[in-house]
């Protein structure tokens, strides 16, 4: 009988410490939940890294209410499509205020769905964490607006800087350049912050002109930069644009030293599995590779659980450009809001332009204009693409670091078509 009776103290006692260790959780699902409410392109030409970032998002979400939620609430998503067009998003953003009454507000994918989202959260004095802006609160300078992208203060000047340097770092020095743009704001926008860069570089510009969005045949662009033989080339292009552009390059055998720059697109997966061996020796900027130099803690983590997800999503499969920075974008929110222990526009935005942030893109702080205090863009060199096989993509050796130095894991080959 005292045998048994210590046996069910036992279990009462096992039984009481497990409620005791799920109290939290079951404290935070009976709680109100903290709504944080966007939009996100989930149709038209910026859906595929949309919905990669709103995976990654739902990761962070599914983690942060196994866990307890935050400051014992559950947190919940709240968005809705804005089909890739910024004319949607002004209404999507008056809803979540107005209607679902969210907590908080974050930024859809890309300068598109930050621009006209901007004018109402400044309106509401709501805290804005955005995602892939460029340069978008120099004009405002609001203080509640804070970047995800690691382009640094002086994002117009930053985004190529790492380019030149690398350029000007050859033996012997290159001599001339040439500059193909997409005619659109950031394509211009970055042009013309390079052009400053090469000021004291003695690089002639041979060749200067920008191309139509209407554009679909680049072979009349690459022959004429080819017969104005500059040493360097760089592009500045969208997904669609760069795929012609990289084709074009290797159709007509440009002999260039280094070719590459502003591309966007090759730090999608899916573009790398359809350009394959076409990528080799492209200079291109990046925000992450899965070089030892970026293995910062959590990023294995979060991409060993986003991978599978995009399988079955059919997006984005390897996840290297979008989603950690979209998952960094809710860990310092998570962050913030557990040191100020409450919703407060204000306070959390005050928090965030002090402290340093621990994410899987390794340490972040921010300015006072709420972009990243440091710049962080890395320019990778694609080395020894063999085929199409996506999965090459994920060793170490593909994609090389050239800079910034502090992240460097290899030296530049050129030229170009060697």
């Amino acid at each position: 009988m005292t045998q048994r009776f210590g046996k069910l103290a036992v279990r009462a006692g096992i039984l009481a410490t497990m409620a005791l260790t799920a109290l939290p959780a079951v404290i935070a699902q009976a709680a109100e939940p903290i709504k944080i409410g966007f939009s996100m392109a989930l149709t038209g030409g910026l859906a595929g890294n949309g919905k990669a970032a709103l995976a990654a998002m739902q990761i962070w979400e599914e983690e942060v209410n196994a866990k307890g939620g935050l400051i014992g609430r559950p947190v919940q998503l709240v968005y809705y499509d804005d089909q890739s067009s910024g004319a949607t998003v002004p209404g999507i953003y008056t809803k979540l205020l107005d209607v679902d009454k969210v907590d908080i507000v974050m930024s859809g994918y890309s300068t598109a769905a930050i621009a006209p989202a901007l004018p109402i959260v400044i309106q509401r004095k709501m805290l804005f964490q955005t995602l892939l802006g460029f340069n978008m609160n120099s004009e405002y300078k609001y203080d509640r607006y804070f970047s995800m992208i690691p382009a640094g203060p002086d994002a117009i000047h930053n985004f190529t800087k790492g380019f030149v340097e690398t350029a000007m770092a050859l033996d012997p020095k290159p001599k001339s350049i040439a500059i193909v743009a997409l005619d659109a704001e950031f394509p211009k926008r970055a042009a013309d912050g390079l052009k400053d860069n090469l000021k004291n570089t003695g690089m002639k510009i041979v060749y200067d002109r920008s191309y139509p969005p209407s554009t679909v045949d680049f072979l009349p662009v690459m022959r004429a930069v080819q017969a104005a033989k500059p040493d360097i080339v760089y592009m500045v292009s969208y997904p669609v644009d760069s795929a012609g552009l990289v084709r074009a390059a290797r159709e007509v055998g440009l002999n260039a030293r280094m070719v590459g720059g502003g591309m966007v697109g090759p730090q999608l997966g899916t573009f790398k599995a359809a350009m394959g061996p076409a990528l080799n020796n492209m200079v291109i900027w990046d925000t992450y590779v899965p070089e030892k130099t970026l293995n910062f803690p959590g990023i294995d983590q979060l991409l060993a659980k986003y991978q599978p997800v995009a399988a079955k999503l059919g997006i984005d499969p390897l996840g290297f450009y979008v989603p950690p920075l979209a998952y960094t974008n809710m860990q310092i929110l998570e962050q913030a809001i557990t040191a100020v222990g409450k919703i407060d526009q204000g306070a959390l935005a005050d928090y965030m332009h002090k402290h340093t942030f621990k994410t899987v893109l390794g340490d972040v702080k921010f300015d006072k204009y709420g972009e990243w205090a440091e710049e962080r863009l890395i320019l990778v060199q694609y080395r020894g693409i063999k085929d199409n096989n996506i999965e090459q993509f994920k060793q170490p050796g593909t994609q090389v670091i050239l800079y910034p130095k502090q992240f460097k894991s290899g030296d530049i080959v050129t030229p170009f078509n060697k």
